[in-house]
Order: structure tokens, then C-alpha cells, then sequence
């Protein structure tokens, strides 16, 4: 008799694994290209959260200073906002508002330190709509965030690939801010980007953190304009740059007087200016003593209006070039110029440089000079890279021009050849491309549930 029930045991879940294995090989066959990222999470895993080891810290105290210190290095304190009084001519806020607000939000994304999901408002204020809207009505009224919601959580986390992890530079922090803020923050984001649409604070060539504007469309306008370029017979090329620690070098002041010469109306540049005073946020990671500590930064990542407030803040920074481009996307720029050789692309691309830096100083944000890529476009009749290809020097370091940039998640080679970026966003696993690359068979109903 035990024998017979060991027997059927092993039969059991030997039944059990050959399901899931037909089930899997099933799922990878018939997969999408959204599920096919899926299926990579199944075969890697998540890997587990390093824990920080910083050279000088040995207690979670020294460590929570030590990462507070980089992350929120101490600036002048904002000065304290003025008298609260109402505001002229400001737009009643209406419950279509605050619902299109909420739809933004997804039931399933982390809160901050109220533990309030999205849900909740959402039912809240499908039962009674009034109640969002009394409480928020005052405060857009007044051009006033109270510092009662400006308590936040960060969340520390370790940076993939790096080759040590002693370092605050090897990590990043994820801030969660309280949902009933963020509510908030997003009206005032959606009044300010319709305004700033109107008066033209916006940039043509700016992309990213706005509606309809994606890594797809920059990375688009960048081919096409390099082409077009290249029909005269010119020799293209272009040089990418990213704004070193951008969203914190949002100067408060400055970003006030950008939207007071740009005719914002007055409720929005005061709730604007007084969003950043009496901010504090607590780290969390293994051990962490999880005090609140007061920061001062520029533009808070996590919250609904940092982006816009970025790009306005950078927006002066863009400037036509004659037989070129420059484009954007958020802290991301990308010059692009056309000549008769590849030197006086170079020539022209330090001079615009030099141009670019000029413009961003008095906005105290400066570029990364270690993040500075190159690239020389080829035509595709011309197969071969040339026999002398320039560099640029940039503060004393030489930069080559690369076979292939990383720009956006997009890889680009000098021939703007489509198989360089594909063949490495399929390069998951042997397994994964083997099956994916198979004739899929034609469907009979819903794709199955993934099952590794």
C-alpha cells in the first residue's frame, strides 16, 4: 500500500511539471512583445537589494547621514512664504479636475508616508466628490502647499552593474510621496502645462514628461532629421549630453522669475515657490534608523510636477542651429550638425558647446563630461567607417566616436542600422530568442497565464 502511494505521489508531481513545462513552452511560442519581458522576469528573477557598505559609516545612523549628505547635499534654506492671502482671477477648481487627476493613478503604485493607496481617493471621491474638491479648492486658491504634505519616504536602491557598491553614487532613492499630495500636484501640473503651452515656455524640440511627446518621437526626430541632413551630400554627426544631477539644480528663485516674465498667473508662481520649503523625507533601507530629516532639493523626483518644472527650468537652454538640430529629452540633449567633413562637425560642435554652457550657467546646471558620447552618421552607401575619423577634447578628456550610442534605450549605429538596438533588446536568453524567433502557430483564444 506505500508503495502504491509513493508511486502515485511521484506521478503526481511528475504530472505537475510536465504541465508546466508544456504550459511554458506554450506561453514563449505565442509570446508579444510585451509579454516577452515577462518572461524574462520569470528566468532572472529579481535580484535581492544590496545592502549599503559606505567606508566610514558603521552604524545605520552614519549610514542615513551619509546618504542624506549625497542624495540631499544642504543648500540656503527657501525663504518663508509670504502672508497667505486669495488670489485674483484664479479658475474654481471643479470635480472634472480632480477626476481626470485620479485617472492618472494606478490602484497598484506605491504610496507615501500616509499609506493611502490610490484606490481609496478614487472610491472617495466617486462616493462624494465634494469633499476632494473642498479640500484642495482653498489651498489653489491661496497658491499654497502646506508643509503637513510634504513628508515623504525614500526608498534606497542599489544601481544594476556596478562594480562596487561602497560608494552613495552606486545607489538611488525612489522618493514615495504622500497620494493625497500628489493629487494635487498633478492639477497644478495640468494648469501649468496648458499655460505654459499658451505663452510658449515650452520648447518645440523638448520631449519627454509631456503628453504625446515619448522616447519614440526624439528618437524619431533625430533619424529624420539625419537623413535629411544627409541628402545634400553633407557629413552629419552628433554629440550627446546629459545635465549632471539635473532635477536638483532647479534653483527655486530662478524658476519663479521664469514663469513671473512668462506671464504665468500669479496663484501658480506662488504655489510653485512655496512646494519646495519645509520638505523633509525619511530613508529607508535594511537597518535604517527611518528619522525624518529636512532637505532642501531642487525638483523632488516621484512627484507629478518635477518634470514639467525641470523642462521649463531648462527650456531657455535650447537655441536654433543653422544645418542642425538640437533636441531634447528631460536632462538628455542631443546636438546634431552638418558640414563638408567630419572635422568642421567637430569645430562646430565645440563651438556650440561652449554656447550651450554659456547659457547654462547663470542657471547653475552643468553638463556630465564622463556621460559625453559621439557618433559620425554614415550613409548607407557608405558601408565602411571613413579613414580619419575626428574626436572631440572636452575639458582635457578625448572622446572617440562610438560604432554604436545608447541614447534613450535606443542603440544607434553610425548607419542608422535597426538591428543594432534589436538585436539587444531580444538578447534575453538562447532559450527565450530560440522560441520567440519560431513560426508562431495561429491562435484559438486568450494568450494562457505566464507559469515558469
Amino acid at each position: 500500500m506505500r508503495e502504491i502511494a509513493g508511486t502515485s505521489k511521484a506521478g503526481y508531481f511528475k504530472a505537475i511539471k510536465a504541465a508546466k513545462n508544456k504550459h511554458w513552452s506554450s506561453f514563449l511560442l505565442t509570446a508579444t512583445p510585451q509579454s516577452l519581458w515577462t518572461a524574462k522576469r520569470f528566468i532572472y528573477g529579481r535580484a535581492q537589494p544590496r545592502f549599503p557598505s559606505l567606508p566610514g559609516a558603521e552604524t545605520p545612523q552614519q549610514m542615513n547621514e551619509v546618504l542624506l549628505d549625497h542624495f540631499f547635499p544642504p543648500k540656503e534654506p527657501f525663504s518663508p512664504p509670504p502672508r497667505l492671502r486669495p488670489h485674483n482671477s484664479v479658475p474654481p477648481l471643479t470635480t472634472e479636475e480632480i477626476a481626470a487627476a485620479l485617472s492618472k493613478f494606478s490602484p497598484t503604485s506605491a504610496w507615501g508616508p500616509d499609506g493611502i493607496p490610490y484606490s481609496t481617493w478614487k472610491q472617495v471621491n466617486k462616493v462624494n466628490p465634494s469633499i476632494l474638491l473642498q479640500i484642495h479648492a482653498p489651498l489653489i486658491l491661496l497658491g499654497y502647499d502646506p508643509a503637513s504634505l510634504k513628508s515623504s519616504n525614500g526608498v534606497v536602491l542599489d544601481k544594476p552593474g556596478k562594480p562596487s557598491y561602497e560608494s552613495p553614487a552606486s545607489f538611488r532613492i525612489i522618493v514615495l510621496i504622500r497620494t493625497f499630495s500628489k493629487i494635487l500636484e498633478r492639477i497644478i501640473a495640468a494648469r501649468l502645462l496648458t499655460t505654459a503651452r499658451l505663452k510658449g515656455l515650452l520648447h518645440p524640440n523638448q520631449c519627454g514628461s509631456l503628453p504625446a511627446l515619448s522616447t519614440y518621437d526624439a528618437c524619431l526626430t533625430l533619424t529624420n532629421d539625419v537623413r535629411t541632413l544627409q541628402r545634400p551630400r553633407l557629413k552629419v554627426s552628433s554629440r550627446f549630453l546629459d545635465i549632471k544631477a539635473g532635477f536638483d539644480n532647479v534653483d527655486n528663485n530662478t524658476l519663479a522669475r521664469i514663469l513671473r516674465e512668462g506671464g504665468r498667473p500669479p496663484y501658480l508662481v506662488s504655489w510653485v515657490s512655496s512646494f519646495l520649503g519645509e520638505r523633509s523625507c525619511t530613508l529607508i533601507f535594511q537597518g535604517a534608523p527611518r528619522t525624518p530629516a529636512p532637505f532642501n532639493v531642487g525638483a523632488p523626483q516621484g512627484s507629478p510636477i518635477s518634470p514639467l518644472r525641470f523642462l521649463l527650468y531648462v527650456a531657455p537652454l535650447h537655441f536654433k542651429i543653422r544645418r542642425g538640430l538640437m533636441i531634447s529629452y528631460v536632462d538628455d540633449f542631443a546636438l546634431t550638425v552638418a558640414s563638408l567633413s567630419y572635422r568642421g562637425n567637430i569645430r562646430r560642435l565645440q563651438e556650440l558647446f561652449e554656447k550651450l554652457e554659456r547659457k547654462a550657467s547663470p542657471l547653475g546646471v552643468s553638463f556630465s563630461v564622463a556621460k559625453t558620447e559621439l557618433i559620425h552618421w554614415r550613409t548607407p552607401s557608405l558601408r565602411h567607417p571613413p579613414k580619419c575619423v575626428s574626436h572631440i577634447q572636452i575639458k582635457g578628456e578625448m572622446f572617440h566616436p562610438g560604432n554604436s550610442v545608447r541614447w534613450l534605450g535606443y542603440w544607434f549605429t553610425p548607419a542608422l542600422d535597426p538591428a543594432a538596438h534589436f538585436s539587444r533588446r531580444l538578447a534575453l536568453c538562447p532559450g527565450c530568442v530560440r522560441h520567440y524567433t519560431t513560426p508562431q502557430p495561429a491562435r484559438s483564444g486568450p494568450p494562457p497565464l505566464p507559469m515558469p
